[in-house]
């Protein structure tokens, strides 16, 4: 058989191949997505399972704008405990924005190349350290420096610096990828029409990155409202709302670590818990939808 006809023999195997190739990965991938969707779709139903039982029993305006969490006398209100996580939440994203917006011009535009590196391969190392870690951290040296100002150092101040350094690394990375994103014709534009190095990044390239920036917060945001570890072993953990940073506050998620232990199987307060969960799962389904929605408009 002449030559090309070997040729064509073996190409024709080659397509053959690579077709099945593709569609086993791509039957694979199927099959991965589906899996996870339903592990998330068993949780959600599992959780609303056990926690609506709590919004019929005890009443949903009761249960929502309550101030009081009391197992003797059956009262179970969360209201100290949604603003406790807003206000860390806020609190995290005031500190941590600017930080991060500085940090990623820093490395984007500023920072020697061997420097960036350096910086960058530090700030991903931060990204991986167990959240336990950060609690027991701010406990041996934030917590003590607070406790200087006033109170007992276990407070809302705590927990807002502990989850800034949590979220701050996360925040950084994306904005700094947001800055190097946009084209580079819109930085030499603006600089063969006479801006300083400054003004460039200020009025073109951050404007220019602003959707990616603010996914960045947004999805920052539900990162500091579920973190619990950390939180948990700062914040002190009173069922109060706060008047000032310095006071002691709990978060929903640092409730249900708290609180789990001791509620008995079948029990309203067990149903309370969940329902807890179902707020905090809300307050996330928010957050991460509201990032999707800017990460479209900006696209």
């Amino acid at each position: 058989m002449p030559p090309v006809y070997w040729h064509m023999i073996s190409s024709k195997q080659r397509a053959v191949s690579q077709y099945i190739v593709d569609k086993v990965f791509k039957n694979g991938v199927l099959v991965c997505a589906l899996v996870s969707f339903l592990i998330l779709l068993a949780i959600i139903v599992f959780i609303f399972r056990e926690g609506l039982p709590a919004f019929v029993e005890i009443g949903v305006g009761k249960f929502l704008f309550g101030t009081e969490w009391s197992l003797k006398n059956q009262q179970f209100g969360i209201l100290a405990l949604v603003l406790g996580s807003i206000f860390t939440t806020l609190g995290t994203l005031l500190i941590a924005a600017p930080l991060s917006i500085f940090c990623a011009i820093f490395l984007a535009e500023v920072a020697p190349p061997g420097l960036a590196g350096v910086l960058r391969s530090a700030i991903e190392v931060l990204v991986g350290i167990p959240s336990v870690v950060y609690g027991l951290v701010g406990m041996m040296v934030l917590v003590p420096l607070i406790r200087g100002l006033g109170g007992s150092g276990y407070s809302l101040l705590a927990g807002t610096v502990v989850l800034t350094i949590m979220v701050l690394p996360t925040m950084t990375t994306i904005t700094e990828d947001s800055l190097r994103a946009v084209p580079k014709s819109y930085k030499e534009g603006a600089l063969a029409l006479g801006a300083t190095h400054w003004q460039t990044i200020w009025r073109v390239m951050l404007p220019a990155a602003k959707s990616g920036i603010a996914g960045a917060f947004v999805r920052a945001m539900g990162r500091a409202i579920g973190e619990t570890m950390a939180v948990y072993m700062v914040i002190g953990n009173a069922f109060a709302i706060p008047i000032s940073p310095l006071d002691p506050s709990r978060t929903l998620t640092s409730h249900i670590v708290g609180q789990i232990l001791e509620a008995a199987s079948g029990s309203l307060h067990l149903r309370a818990l969940f329902a807890v969960g179902i707020v905090l799962m809300i307050f996330i389904l928010i957050l991460n939808s509201l990032a999707f929605a800017i990460r479209r408009r900006g696209q």
